[in-house]
């Protein structure tokens, strides 16, 4: 990444601390219904991402098949130490066996 770029994103980011913090009482009631979403979509898309990416390339391999059970175990309101173990030991067994 180029010095040029870091500056740019720096100064955007900069930018958008000082709009905060000048207009950020105006913005808040209509934002707060984003903000309360954006943490768990972001979160989201990088579990996607750190699961089917390798690179630029596609790759479905034990990490999918840890990830959907997981999924399903918090979908039955397991608990997150059993969620974990759960998706440790299908994709562990799986990469064992491939």
């Amino acid at each position: 990444m180029s010095w040029m770029a870091i500056l740019v994103l720096s100064a955007g980011c900069y930018l958008a601390k000082l709009l905060g913090v000048l207009a950020g009482h105006r913005f808040a009631t209509r934002l707060e219904p984003v903000t309360l979403l954006l943490p768990a979509a972001l979160f989201a898309g990088i579990v996607v991402l750190m699961t089917l990416a390798d690179g630029t390339n596609l790759v479905v391999d034990a990490r999918l098949a840890g990830v959907v059970v997981a999924a399903v175990a918090v979908s039955c309101r397991a608990p997150f130490v059993l969620v974990v173990g759960l998706a440790m030991l299908v994709t562990g067994g799986i990469r064992l066996l491939t």
